[in-house]
């Protein structure tokens, strides 16, 4: 398997290349596109994108931890954190690139 990252300005490329935007276009709608779905989770909102999965913002309470090198307990702050669950086409879609 591949370590190759997929990047913004891959998606931009991409739209350029099967929507024909300009590139400038491309990459304002990919922007525009994260934007939107950055904002909503700092809202606490989901965001669920069909056949992809859904993206969502979880509070955590604040809890004990344990420095596992010295067995100290710290504390361990209340904090938001970002949760992404696959859809199963998605899932299934992985699932079968695994096979090749």
């Amino acid at each position: 398997m591949g370590s190759k990252t997929l990047t913004r300005m891959d998606l931009s490329e991409a739209v350029f290349r099967e929507v024909g935007l300009s590139r400038n276009e491309s990459a304002q709608l990919v922007e525009s596109m994260l934007d939107h779905i950055s904002d909503a989770l700092v809202r606490g909102e989901q965001v669920k994108i069909s056949s992809f999965g859904t993206f969502s913002v979880r509070d955590k309470s604040a809890r004990v931890g344990r420095n596992p090198k010295t067995g100290e307990e710290v504390p361990i702050q209340p904090r938001r954190v970002l949760t992404f669950r696959p859809s199963h086409l998605m899932k299934d879609r992985v699932a079968d690139g695994n096979r090749d």
